[in-house]
């Protein structure tokens, strides 16, 4: 497979985790939460010239860290009040839900004030549609997208919600367990993330760096990237760090694997 991307971007994947494998830590658990399911009628919107005509499923998913010093949240999902809406939304992905976020945080003895900290890899709705269910938590988000105006003008965000404005990577505990990773192109400040488990390992969430398997694996980009060079070298440090740490990749929208990953009160630690 071709690979097009700088020496440099490929540098800057392994120097980033240059911390010796002694000082890192690793995280207790991680809860993984259905946030929504979607239905695509033309997958060649993610791959132009490629797979056109073609129809498939599409998921959303939250996942939720327990570490020692607090509870993180990446992505937050396509929103709790679509299960109000069982014909679904969405102009061309249709988003429906199965269960709340709410409900399956309940389920496990989580309230929305216990978790210290919420992430998400960039500002598509179905990332941040819970944002709002967490007004104490601290987000952590890229400046380059924090500060992103809507089409329209006006905040992505709350500007009373408490928010921590990253430029560049991010090791949300100190001690390498849980790391932002600047992986920009599909959105100006998009962000990945690599956790570390004890038992499990670590493993590599793309968010939308690559939505599907097939997209990370031949590197398509699609068209409506804010940046192609940029998001070809976003793929290309997540593969240098997955080499490197020996990662899991979880690919956030690909279903096949979301479908074979545990789904919370079941975690993996």
């Amino acid at each position: 497979m071709k690979r097009l991307c700088s020496a440099a971007a490929l540098a800057a994947g392994v120097a980033m985790l240059a911390t010796p494998a002694a000082a890192q830590g690793t995280a207790e658990r991680l809860y993984v939460m259905e946030c929504g399911q979607g239905a695509v009628p033309d997958l060649s919107r993610w791959s132009p010239g490629v797979n056109v005509g073609v129809k498939t499923e599409y998921v959303t998913n939250c996942y939720l860290v327990r570490h020692a010093k607090g509870w993180l949240l990446w992505e937050t999902g396509a929103g709790d009040d679509l299960i109000n809406v069982p014909e679904g939304r969405g102009s061309f992905t249709r988003w429906r839900l199965k269960r709340t976020l709410a409900s399956q945080l309940a389920e496990i003895g989580v309230k929305p004030d216990d978790i210290a900290f919420i992430a998400a890899s960039h500002t598509h709705f179905d990332h941040i549609g819970n944002v709002n269910l967490f007004p104490k938590s601290m987000l952590l988000m890229q400046k380059a997208e924090y500060q992103w105006p809507l089409p329209k003008g006006g905040p992505r965000f709350n500007p009373a919600h408490p928010v921590t404005q990253l430029d560049g990577d991010h090791d949300v505990f100190g001690d390498g367990s849980a790391v932002l990773l600047a992986t920009p192109g599909h959105t100006p400040g998009h962000q990945s993330f690599l956790l570390r488990l004890k038992n499990t390992g670590p493993i590599v969430f793309t968010g939308d760096a690559a939505h599907f398997r097939e997209n990370y694996e031949f590197r398509r980009v699609p068209s409506f990237n804010t940046n192609r060079e940029q998001s070809l070298q976003s793929m290309e440090r997540i593969a240098a760090i997955v080499a490197n740490t020996r990662a899991q990749l979880w690919i956030h929208h690909d279903k096949p694997q979301a479908d074979q990953q545990k789904k919370s009160p079941a975690f993996y630690d």
